[in-house]
């Protein structure tokens, strides 16, 4: 094999594949990634069983064949190259030699038919979706999966389609997040699908802002195909939970936050807090919110913020850190809150309205903390 490509295209390519290979390898060839050139189309592939990846790029190629090489070797390599091409041979026994300007080096590689074949995707559902509306449904989710391999079904995002509706959902069991949109599909076509959350972030890295992306669903994978790079990933099995109980629709309370401004509030109240001491108190009173924090070992902290709220002193308590990731995953300059009590989750939507929110916009819920005595 034998190919001449720009060293920012191949850089570009590496970057892409890497965070796939696993720090600890069922297998050793699995360190490594496939790197095939025929018909003047250079070909990464990277797998780690469960999630694989595969992007395409053009190339001079002289020498049409393929190898595998040790992936964070050659990702480190090449991004130390200066020179603006970088050629690739790879001999007989699998050593492959770099040529960068007056630079030259070689690594040892591994035979390509060790390498496993990524599954077969073809015969699956499709449909098309704008890069950029998928990549915001699960940005607006993928920080609510739990992290937690004891509820494993909850460590990936629940894909539902019905209707000609896509529904993703992330939970914990502290914190919820739900997105919606329409998509080009038969309305007699109904999914449901667990995708894992390294999948899911690998997916959010590869969109970008405009074209289209083409997914495919299996019973037992995902695969989306966008920007010359497909991905392909193992759902995750079992049964999602129904957390359409654990959404407060109707709460007896509901007024608008000034986001950045409660984001400022949240992080200085937070620092009066101790790793035992997890949460802020929010009390609402008539056109105000308090936010406090004190402990023992640290002080007080109080800080007051205008808003539209009118009823009753109202006190709830949550943790901040989850309260600060729903906000930064919003993009309005106002979100709406609704509460029905200080026991019940609270409710937050990105959007001027909380009753078509359930509809269309996306949906946070946070669990409550337990209010502490002063």
């Amino acid at each position: 094999m034998k190919l001449t490509i720009a060293t920012s295209e191949l850089n570009k390519m590496i970057s892409k594949i890497q965070t796939i290979i696993s720090l600890k390898p069922t297998l050793p060839i699995l360190s490594n990634f496939l790197l095939e050139a025929y018909n003047d189309d250079l070909i990464l592939t990277a797998t780690d069983l469960s999630v694989g990846i595969r992007c395409h790029s053009e190339a001079r190629i002289s020498e049409e064949g393929a190898t595998t090489l040790p992936t964070k070797t050659f990702a480190n390599l090449i991004r130390e190259l200066t020179a603006p091409t970088v050629q690739i041979q790879t001999n007989s026994n699998d050593v492959t030699t770099l040529i960068s300007g007056s630079s030259r080096f070689k690594i040892n590689g591994m035979k390509k038919d060790e390498y496993p074949e990524l599954p077969d995707y073809k015969n699956a559902h499709s449909f098309l979706i704008d890069q950029s509306t998928f990549k915001d449904l699960l940005f607006r989710i993928a920080f609510a999966i739990s992290k937690d391999d004891n509820r494993y079904v909850l460590t990936g995002a629940s894909l539902q389609i019905s209707n000609g509706i896509i529904t993703l959902l992330g939970t914990d069991g502290k914190r919820l997040a739900r997105s919606f949109a329409s998509i080009n599909i038969d309305p007699s076509i109904s999914s449901q699908a667990v995708i894992p959350i390294k999948a899911a972030e690998e997916i959010i890295k590869n969109l970008s802002d405009e074209g289209e992306a083409r997914i495919y669903l299996l019973q037992d994978k995902i695969a989306i195909e966008a920007n010359q790079t497909l991905l392909i990933a193992k759902l995750l099995t079992g049964d999602y939970p129904d957390l359409s109980r654990v959404i407060p629709e109707k709460p007896e309370y509901v007024f608008s936050l000034h986001r950045d401004e409660l984001m400022t509030m949240l992080r200085q109240v937070s620092l009066f807090r101790t790793d035992n001491n997890h949460s802020v108190r929010f009390s609402f009173s008539n056109g105000e919110l308090l936010l406090s924090s004190n402990t023992s070992e640290i002080g007080e902290g109080q800080v007051v913020m205008p808003v539209n709220y009118s009823g009753p002193k109202l006190e709830i308590a949550f943790n901040p850190a989850y309260f600060l990731d729903v906000l930064r995953h919003c993009k309005r300059e106002t979100v709406m809150m609704g509460l029905i009590d200080s026991y019940n989750p609270g409710v937050i939507v990105d959007s001027d309205t909380l009753e078509k929110s359930f509809e269309s916009t996306p949906l946070f819920v946070i669990m409550p903390m337990r209010l502490s005595e002063d």
